[in-house]
């Protein structure tokens, strides 16, 4: 199992959107809800964490477009956590 995390500390200068800040707990929420996280991950607003994430390349995945959408670039989060959780299940759904 994989760790995804990141945080606002290292970048005070930054400020997250209350655009993006939305997205990213919308996107946990349905990891969550989905089953391909823990339910404890944490959707900010300074911390994220995302707990066992099933593989390497799934959590590079999730990091890659948690960075992106903390910085405004939305899409590669909608790409990675799709609105609708039956659209494109995550990989412990596709398993059952």
């Amino acid at each position: 199992m994989w760790t995804v995390k990141a945080d606002a500390l290292t970048a005070p200068q930054h400020t997250i959107s209350p655009t993006a800040q939305d997205a990213v707990r919308e996107a946990v929420a349905l990891l969550i809800r989905s089953r391909e996280i823990r339910p404890d991950s944490s959707a900010g607003p300074v911390d994220f964490v995302l707990h066992d994430v099933d593989s390497e390349g799934r959590a590079r995945e999730l990091a890659a477009a948690l960075h992106a959408a903390l910085y405004g670039d939305l899409e590669p989060l909608t790409r990675a956590v799709p609105p609708h959780p039956d659209d494109a299940p995550g990989p412990r759904q596709r398993d059952q």
